[in-house]
């Protein structure tokens, strides 16, 4: 794990780089099957999110800046084209860089994430608004050395099974709520995630041209089927949807095996385009 300017990541491999980004929770271990599988072919960052793993906490968690947290990322780590991978509210946070920033992208991957005014997804508003009270950070914190107990609430409709909740836990949960301060801007970071903000990028969505993948968990409580259906018919960069059939939220992270091909594939396609002058700048 490195740091650089308050941001904590992954780096691993060589080749053309592939940036991944998690969602509200987890962290930039949870590509790490994914990293494991393409790190001789790419060289594979994966950072985690302000408050999130060991990055600095921001006062600015609105989707439009933390987009521009990835900006920032890619600009320091010289990072001039990337196939971006993105879940959960990553995604969203991805959407709002691809419209912003597309000259950066060679291709774009989205799986089940927030879109549109599906935000938060209406299973996880409870969350949300315990947040908003100032709830969340202290009900986790007591539950931390129960980690059987916590990932019932936190993961269990994320992930289709559980082996190891102390795991995840430490992986992901204690880096957040193991500090009050934390915890506190861990509850501002969910509540800072707006629908507005992704419904007022849907003109520049429809205009958006990076050749785009959409791998979809089918078995996900909180991002159903038809959002994909949304992006495939909204992004004209669309290539494909592709549907991992039970999948849950965190399929990314637990059938990182069947994501991959389609990553290489898509991967693939996205430098022949931009050797032939296609699909943006070469």
């Amino acid at each position: 794990m490195r740091t650089r300017h308050g941001i904590s990541y992954l780096d691993e491999g060589n080749g053309p780089v592939a940036l991944f980004v998690h969602g509200a929770g987890t962290g930039s271990g949870l590509w790490a099957n994914v990293i494991a599988a393409l790190r001789e072919e790419r060289r594979c960052v994966a950072l985690d999110l302000p408050v999130h793993g060991q990055s600095e906490v921001r006062e600015d968690l609105s989707l439009p800046a933390l987009a521009e947290v990835i900006e920032e990322f890619c600009a320091d780590l010289g990072l001039d084209r990337v196939d971006l991978v993105a879940n959960d509210s990553g995604g969203a946070i991805a959407q709002v860089f691809a419209v912003r920033h597309p000259e950066r992208l060679r291709t774009l991957t989205l799986t089940n994430c927030d879109v549109h005014d599906n935000l938060p997804p209406e299973p996880f508003r409870p969350t949300v608004e315990l947040a908003a009270q100032g709830g969340l950070a202290p009900l986790t914190a007591t539950l931390l050395d129960r980690p059987s107990l916590l990932v019932q609430g936190a993961f269990a409709a994320s992930y289709e099974r559980i082996d190891d909740p102390e795991g995840l836990v430490e992986r992901f949960v204690r880096p957040i709520f193991g500090d009050p301060e934390r915890g506190r801007a861990f509850e501002r970071f969910l509540v800072g995630l707006r629908a507005e903000h992704l419904v007022a990028i849907e003109r520049e969505l429809a205009e958006l041209a990076v050749p785009t993948l959409v791998v979809w968990g089918t078995g996900d409580p909180f991002f159903e089927l038809h959002w994909a259906g949304w992006l495939r018919d909204t992004i004209p960069g669309v290539r494909k949807v592709v549907e991992i059939e039970g999948g849950r939220l965190f399929f990314v992270d637990e059938r990182a095996g069947e994501l991959v091909p389609h990553l290489r594939e898509h991967f693939a396609s996205g430098l022949a385009a931009s050797a032939t002058g296609g699909g943006g700048r070469p």
